[in-house]
């Protein structure tokens, strides 16, 4: 029946008012006419998408909009059009906009909640002609918007059928008493700004529109509206038991009856029961005895086959839903599925397209899952929203372990930059927010309660505490007993403490983590969010993680965050390019702060990921000369699924592979002997590396993926000393330089310029700029956030000019050293001396020593940096890799061989910034194409770290976006003794842990030889 209501703009500022004839959330089940579709998962036939090409005017303001544009007399034949789904603001009307905890209108307009700035609130007016397909036509009709942002009225052949708030969670309405035969006329009309904006204040760009799917659907003459399914297990973790609620629709006027059938993986039934309705209600249990649990490691899933049935036993309607048994729960402090104690090796993930925003497809979350599987990510966080069904559908199948997020963060109506200010904080303890509050944990979770990947519902995020939201926790409990509650922000008011079931904490430090936990605490710990991974960050990550075996109440954490959300737009030559907040001339804006991915915007692996995936593995190897001890630290899987494969190396080349079978259960370690060659006693360096390998393709890798990795190295010292290189030299000492001469090679060393100027190898010039002492590093985001360039920036001053105070020449049998003495003035007592060895062979010894002073701040970096030029581009290591590593983020990385091009060295970060470094540097050839270039080699007791870019430090340190670079004409070559960690506790002023650190008072000296490559053929 039509309901005689008169939409009214004052609702956008209502927060009583954030639901007009919305149907009531229901289970996301999906429903056929027949059980072999319904198994077979084929698309729903009741159901008819208007997705696609939409009729739309854009204003920016209630004020201009088109008023009467859902009038079926109004014509919008010549409006613009738009996709559906999408959001307005990527597709040419009005502008994205990023800020984190601000209100986007900060500075704009002074409105304090519940009022909506009157000049700019977007609103997008959409208009859809639809005709009924056939089989839609006899049934009731219903509209499902999957996704609205952040307020929207919806009317259907010119008569209002409702308005609903809540951007991220289902919207459903009645159309059958509006619809009708032929052609239907649409129209729905949406605001950014309302009253659920305003709990909308999450760290994200700020979009509008219609930007999830939108279908038409109807039912059968019964049907199962709602279904709550709870495959539980007893207290010894294998007896399940299932209990399934049913609600109709509507009050049958027959016998309506249910059979469920309990289908294992193989189709054999393990469970069949039946019940007849009373009235709406039927609630079905049954009992399965040895019972294959749910878990992330094996996420086994049984098919629940419900048929409903009229009077003569006819099947109305099929359903198969799929069911994990699994039992989670607080078990003596400590968090538990299935008995065993859990540890969340867990990301934050919002939904994010770089060319669609949160408008994203089935394959970009086949990615995800499929990436956070390879990667050893066990757990996500839906910051700091529900997402789409879909995405729970994959972490039950795929097995991933959800905190299952509402919509809300009021983040900016209680915490001003970085203060805690809460004097007008909502919903606090505020009634008036109550109900729109609660709204949205009803929301949330009646349409996901049958996942099995969830265990924890989330009160929402950075929305301080108060009464409200400890009501919504309260909510949790006596609807879901099955799962905890978690909400962050009680660690700004205790009084509100009995809100979550967990200790949650944002990005506390290791040592704060340890505080908590040597206190006898009564909750255990859990890190919401932690690693805050902007630009070149994830350093000392491995703090964190080790804490998971040293404290059984540290329970793991989730990465701050996935995906980095980046836009994808053109510059002003045409150029395509990552975009941040303010380059769509968005104000107010918090700029490149929305970089903070583990993965780049267009899905594609950072080099944060390497280290991740190490520090993640469920499995530990330590191998050794004759053995190799594996540590499994998983709770349900063996190793049975699993090849070891090891390898051994010398100076990088593969000496040999080795495969065999291992079994290690569960929470166990064992000592797998292996046999490796005989050296005979060969001097160099050797590495053995190990891996777990999978021996069977699974649904997120291939047969022989790499799930876990370990390494030892070892030296074989020389026992004779090393011959001097032959060669003659020739030393000419000029007026201004000093010239070295050998056979096919000089090397050159200008007194007046202070260093080494040339090195010219048979006829090739290798040197475009001279070496010179380099201290700073271009700034990473992380820098910035500790202020380095005003704490150090005097280091960026002593790198741009030094003083040459004495040139010395030394001659030796078969070698001569040309010697630099620099002083700096930014301490009288600093200072660096580089000497140059040249040999006979035309290789050169460089060694530097750093003199430090007292006073200074510590160094970002102590390097010797020089160029060559650009046709140089072809780099070749042994060294730590293969991705960047820096020495607080080194763990996953491996000794090997491995070749890039110089282009590809740097990190694709939203912001240019030091990246690319390499440490334990063995050997690095850099070359054109034909192979004829320079080499950089170490010794594998003292190896060097080494940066090779086409950029400078200091062209990186002034570019805000890659296109602000100069075009490539060198290849900067960048050898450091040590360069300070990248840290990544987080992003606005945590340190790099002290070990990381190169303190400027200490005295350094370290060394590296430079050589040629390639030149004796050519």
């Amino acid at each position: 029946m039509k309901l005689a209501v008169t939409p009214s703009l004052s609702w956008l500022e209502d927060p009583g008012v954030f639901k007009v004839n919305r149907l009531e959330a229901h289970s996301d089940h999906r429903y056929y006419a027949d059980m072999a579709k319904a198994e077979a998962g084929a698309p729903m036939d009741m159901r008819y998408s208007l997705n696609g090409s939409w009729k739309f005017s854009y204003a920016p303001n209630p004020a201009s909009r088109v008023e009467s544009f859902f009038a079926e007399a109004y014509n919008c034949s010549a409006w613009d059009s738009i996709q559906v789904p999408g959001h307005i603001q990527l597709q040419g009307f009005g502008r994205p906009q990023y800020v984190n905890t601000m209100y986007p209108w900060d500075g704009l307009s002074d409105v304090r909640p519940p009022h909506n700035p009157q000049e700019h609130n977007p609103v997008g007016s959409y208009v859809k002609e639809f005709r009924l397909p056939a089989n839609l036509e006899d049934g009731p009709l219903y509209i499902s918007f999957q996704g609205v942002e952040s307020a929207f009225y919806v009317w259907l052949n010119g008569e209002f059928v409702g308005y609903a708030e809540d951007s991220f969670t289902p919207s459903e309405f009645d159309l059958t008493p509006y619809v009708r035969t032929g052609k239907n006329k649409l129209a729905v009309e949406v605001y950014q700004r309302s009253t659920g904006g305003w709990l909308e204040d999450q760290d994200f760009w700020r979009f509008s529109g219609i930007f999830r799917d939108v279908y038409l659907y109807t039912v059968p003459k019964q049907h199962i509206r709602d279904l709550a399914v709870r495959a539980e297990l007893d207290d010894t973790y294998t007896q399940g038991s299932l209990n399934v609620q049913m609600q109709l629709l509507d009050t049958p006027q027959e016998n309506v009856s249910a059979r469920i059938e309990l289908k294992d993986k193989a189709g054999q039934v393990q469970l069949v029961t039946e019940g007849a309705f009373s009235g709406r209600e039927l609630t079905l249990s049954g009992e399965i005895a040895d019972v294959l649990t749910w878990s992330a490691e094996n996420p086994y899933l049984y098919s629940l086959c419900i048929s409903l049935l009229d009077a003569q036993g006819k099947l109305i309607e099929a359903i198969v839903q799929k069911a994990g048994f699994r039992r989670f729960e607080l078990k003596n402090k400590l968090m538990c599925i299935n008995g065993k104690r859990i540890v969340f090796k867990g990301v934050n993930r919002h939904e994010f397209n770089c060319r669609t925003g949160r408008t994203i497809t089935r394959e970009d979350m086949l990615w995800d899952i499929r990436t956070l599987k390879r990667s050893n990510i066990n757990a996500v966080r839906t910051s700091h929203y529900p997402n789409q069904t879909l995405w729970y559908e994959l972490c039950d199948e795929y097995g991933i372990y959800v905190i299952d997020e509402m919509n809300l963060e009021t983040h900016g109506s209680w915490q001003k930059m970085g203060a805690v200010e809460p004097s007008w904080n909502i919903p606090g303890n505020d009634p008036n927010w109550r109900d729109i509050v609660l709204d949205r944990a009803e929301s949330m979770l009646e349409r996901d309660k049958n996942h099995p990947s969830i265990l924890i519902w989330s009160c929402g995020n950075e929305s301080y505490a108060g009464q409200v939201i400890l009501d919504v926790a309260n909510w949790f409990r006596s609807r879901d007993s099955s799962r905890l509650v978690h909400y962050e922000g009680v660690f700004h008011n205790r009084d509100y403490d009995a809100t979550s079931d967990m200790e949650s904490r944002m990005y506390a430090k290791p040592a704060d983590i340890e505080e908590y936990l040597n206190s006898n605490p009564d909750k255990p710990y859990l890190s919401c969010e932690y690693m805050h991974a902007m630009g070149n960050s994830v350093g000392g990550m491995h703090k964190y993680t080790e804490l998971e075996n040293k404290y059984p109440m540290y329970q793991g954490g989730f990465i701050w965050d996935y995906i980095d959300q980046s836009i994808i737009t053109k510059d002003r030559y045409g150029h395509e390019y990552f975009a941040y907040g303010g380059d769509f001339g968005d104000r107010p804006t918090d700029y490149s702060f929305c970089g903070n991915g583990i993965v780049y915007a267009d899905r594609q692996w950072t080099p944060k990921m390497q280290e991740v995936k190490f520090l993640y593995q469920n499995y530990k190897l330590e191998p050794g000369k004759t053995g190799i001890r594996l540590i499994n630290e998983s709770l349900f899987a063996g190793t049975g699924h699993l090849a070891l494969e090891y390898r051994l190396y010398r100076e990088g080349e593969l000496l040999g592979t080795w495969t065999t079978d291992v079994n290690a259960s569960p929470q166990s370690e064992v000592l797998v002997p292996v046999e490796l060659p005989q050296a005979d006693g060969k001097p160099g360096e050797y590495s053995i590396q190990a891996s777990l390998l999978l021996k069977d393709a699974e649904l997120w890798a291939e047969a022989g993926y790499e799930i876990a990795f370990g390494e030892s190295i070892f030296v074989v010292q020389e026992e004779a000393e090393a011959e001097q290189p032959a060669g003659q030299l020739k030393v000419v000492e000029g007026d201004v330089q000093i010239g070295v001469l050998g056979e096919d090679f000089t090397v050159l060393f200008s007194k007046q310029a202070g260093s080494l100027v040339s090195l010219n190898i048979h006829g090739r010039e290798m040197i475009a700029a001279p070496p010179a002492p380099l201290f700073w590093r271009a700034a990473t985001d992380n820098d910035k956030g500790t202020n380095l360039g005003y704490i150090a920036g005097c280091w960026y001053a002593a790198s741009l000019s030094r003083k040459c105070v004495e040139v010395s020449l030394s001659q030796e049998e078969g070698a001569v050293t040309v010697s630099f003495d620099y002083r700096f003035s930014i301490h009288p007592g600093l200072s660096v001396q580089t000497a140059y060895t040249v040999y006979g062979d035309g290789k050169v010894r460089v060694r530097t020593r750093y003199n430090g002073a007292a006073g200074l701040p510590d160094l970002p970096i102590l390097a010797l940096s020089f160029k060559m030029p650009a046709d140089y581009d072809q780099t070749e290591w042994y060294a730590m890799g293969p991705e960047e590593n820096y020495i607080d983020r080194a763990y996953g990385a491996r000794l090997g061989v491995f070749s890039r091009s110089v282009q590809e060295l740097p990190s694709r970060y939203l912001v240019p910034q030091e990246s690319g470094n390499r440490t334990g540097v063995r050997r690095v050839k850099i070359t054109d194409k034909s192979g004829v270039g320079l080499q950089i080699s170490a010794p594998a007791t003292a190896p060097v770290e080494c940066n090779l870019s086409p950029y400078t430090a200091f062209e990186l340190e002034h570019a805000s976006h890659a296109f602000e670079l100069p075009a490539v004409h060198y290849t900067v070559v960048t050898v450091a003794g040590r360069q300070m960690g990248v840290g990544g506790d987080d992003s606005w002023g945590a340190p790099v842990y002290k070990e990381y650190t190169i303190p400027a008072e200490q005295s350094l000296e370290y060394e590296f030889f430079i050589s040629s490559v390639g030149t004796e053929e050519k």
